[in-house]
């Protein structure tokens, strides 16, 4: 059987991926602080299941507590292939660094940086340990790659996800694991996160007019056909090339 974990499962993105791994028959733990109706009716749909954990990415005691309690669950279970979605991240603080204050980005790097880090490790040495093969992949963006004004904090979390990709696939093939780690940029696409971008002032996110341009010429992309790709891309496990940082622009 396949499994993927997927989180921030509930809205955007994470939604649209779990959706279209119910309908190709794998089996979808999300972990988010709402369910999803349309996940549950998806996974009795296709004959399938859906898993809802609750858990507060930004405390890491909970993180561990929460995943633990899943890599156990699937241990009982006949794994063909295991998958870990990174999905779940935050924008905020938008602002000058100088302005930002110190518990805020502590947060922010928490949810962006250190929890999909955590749960990759986790994952990680379990499939290892298990000879279970794993794919693992973590959302990232084009601002990994560029400075943002008023995007320190996201620019920084998310270059650090690149990197922390590109070193772990290394490990994974000296050590012949078999285990796949990749991360993705997804674009600009119409979400909850784009919204908190438009309401920034201009004095904390230079960009801003930029981005609510986006919107009026509606130049979001949907996020099911983002998914839709990010999921070809797991699935095509041949052809998936570990420690990549792939990028949504290359299949539009």
């Amino acid at each position: 059987m396949k499994y993927a974990v997927v989180t921030g499962v509930s809205r955007g993105l994470g939604e649209s991926v779990a959706k279209i791994l119910l309908d190709q028959g794998t089996h979808v733990i999300g972990v988010s602080r709402s369910s999803s109706e349309t996940l549950i009716k998806s996974a009795e749909k296709n004959n399938v299941t859906f898993q809802q954990y609750s858990c507060d990415l930004g405390d890491l005691k909970a993180i561990e507590d929460t995943f633990t309690n899943i890599i156990n669950d699937l241990s009982s279970q006949d794994l063909s292939t295991l998958f870990l979605v990174n999905n779940a991240a935050v924008i905020d603080p938008v602002d000058q660094a100088m302005n930002i204050k110190s518990e805020d980005l502590a947060y922010h790097i928490q949810v962006n940086t250190i929890a999909p880090i955590v749960l990759m490790n986790m994952f990680l040495k379990k499939s290892t340990e298990k000879q279970v093969p794993f794919i693992g992949v973590t959302i990232t963006s084009g601002a990994a790659e560029r400075p943002v004004y008023g995007w320190s904090a996201y620019c920084s979390s998310k270059a650090s996800i690149n990197m922390y990709t590109k070193t772990v696939a290394l490990e994974q093939a000296e050590l012949n694991t078999g285990n796949k780690v990749i991360a993705f940029s997804p674009g600009i696409m119409d979400t909850d996160m784009q919204n908190k971008i438009r309401s920034s002032s201009p004095k904390e996110f230079a960009d801003v007019d930029t981005f609510r341009k986006y919107k009026k010429n509606n130049l979001l992309k949907g996020t099911d056909d983002v998914g839709g790709i990010l999921v070809d891309i797991l699935t095509d496990e041949t052809s998936l090339e570990s420690g990549k940082i792939y990028n949504v622009k290359d299949y539009y």
